[in-house]
């Protein structure tokens, strides 16, 4: 399950920590001398495949790792200095926030939080207008043990004596 981090949450973690410390799910480090470079909020005005018109908000920040620079570190107070400042810019509420980060190409990363460390998280695209595109909906995955277990639990379930063969 994807978490999303809010505004309100980046802004207690950071004033929680002085070291900053960011991963990738796939156990990459993020050089600790990256800069953030952009604070923003993104409005996405679309329409989906089934014609709803839709509206994203999101806060946007953007890391970006100069390799001529690895004595630079960012500590979590200059970091949240600059996202208040932000705030005083633009209408940023306590919204989701995504991270772009330079890999082979921009990617746009989710960001959660745990031991004291950062983590993108990957994102995905989906279809949000299913219904209209004829894509049949998921089936749930069960567990076989899941389904032995909650028929054990059930009083209409067979037991040697019971009748009910």
């Amino acid at each position: 399950m994807l978490l999303i981090m809010k505004l309100s949450e980046l802004k207690n973690h950071l004033s929680e920590i002085q070291e900053i410390s960011i991963w990738l799910e796939d156990g990459t480090a993020v050089p600790k001398y990256f800069h953030l470079t952009e604070v923003g909020l993104l409005t996405r005005n679309f329409i989906d495949c089934g014609g709803t018109i839709r509206e994203e908000k999101k806060v946007n920040l953007q890391l970006w790792v100069e390799d001529q620079d690895k004595d630079h570190r960012l500590t979590s107070e200059k970091a949240l200095r600059i996202i208040e400042s932000s705030e005083k810019l633009f209408p940023l509420e306590d919204l989701e926030v995504e991270v772009e980060f330079q890999q082979k190409t921009i990617g746009k990363f989710g960001l959660s939080f745990q031991f004291n460390q950062f983590i993108l998280t990957n994102t995905q695209t989906a279809c949000l207008a299913t219904d209209a595109c004829g894509v049949p909906a998921q089936k749930q995955k069960l567990q076989f043990s899941e389904l032995l277990n909650s028929n054990q639990n059930e009083s209409s379930s067979c037991t040697p004596g019971g009748g009910c063969c």
